[in-house]
């Protein structure tokens, strides 16, 4: 391959990890040998690139990089075009909005090639879900909880109108087919649980809660992923 093309392959396979990588492990990734890849390394830091790390340890590339969209492939644009189009079907005004900057910011440095695929997409999203219920409590404000890591006094009312008091852990925003969700820590049950937007009838921020917000997200995930494997255990475990 030209060498330009190799070392964006590089940079591509050292972006986003936070452990060094070996100079092995990348010459079997890009089918070049060991060699090539220390050459390589040392070229990229001669331009400036933020790599850190040394033969036989490793290397790290640290924040602070732009790789353009150019580094992707055309599954990979397809598997981004169906994610924003997944967006624009269930996320909110301020998340359709977003999508719909990213696919222009996204179309206007493809390739013409890559550019005529997004008249034609290979996959679809699916049929639109019906409309969501309106909120009491704007998404915004959930969001500025969630990033704010803001622990909230909510009203409560379930299915059958019943209101409780909560303080809950925002976590994550959860958008379904047929409801968006609140996936937070509940104060009340000691527990992971998810709560309908719909039904948050109020929300009042009552200090940063005592916990990381990446730390709840782990245990949320290991959380779901029990959950998912209680669910499909056969009858009688």
């Amino acid at each position: 391959m030209p060498r330009s093309t190799r070392l964006l392959r590089l940079l591509q396979a050292l972006r986003g990890r936070r452990h060094p990588v070996t100079a092995a492990r990348l010459a079997e990734a890009l089918e070049v040998s060991e060699r090539t890849i220390y050459r390589d390394v040392a070229d990229l830091m001669a331009q400036g690139a933020p790599i850190s790390g040394e033969a036989g340890v490793g290397y790290v590339l640290r924040p602070g990089l732009f790789l353009p969209p150019l580094m992707l492939t055309e599954d990979e644009v397809e598997a981004v075009l169906l994610g924003l189009r997944y967006v624009d079907q269930r996320g909110d005004e301020v998340l359709r909005a977003a999508a719909a900057e990213a696919l222009a910011k996204i179309g206007a440095v493809l390739t013409p090639q890559a550019q005529a695929g997004l008249a034609t997409p290979l996959t679809m999203p699916g049929p639109s879900p019906a409309a969501f219920p309106d909120n009491a409590t704007p998404l915004d404000d959930l969001r500025a909880a969630i990033r704010a890591q803001t622990r909230l006094a909510i009203a409560y009312e379930d299915q059958q109108g019943r209101r409780t008091e909560r303080f809950v852990w925002p976590i994550q925003l959860g958008f379904m087919d047929r409801a968006r969700v609140l996936a937070a820590w509940c104060e009340l049950r000691q527990d992971f649980r998810t709560f309908r937007t719909d039904r948050i009838v109020a929300a009042a921020a009552a200090g940063r809660y005592p916990a990381r917000r990446a730390d709840l997200m782990r245990r949320l995930r290991a959380h779901l992923d029990a959950m998912a494997a209680s669910n499909d255990a056969p009858d009688g475990n």
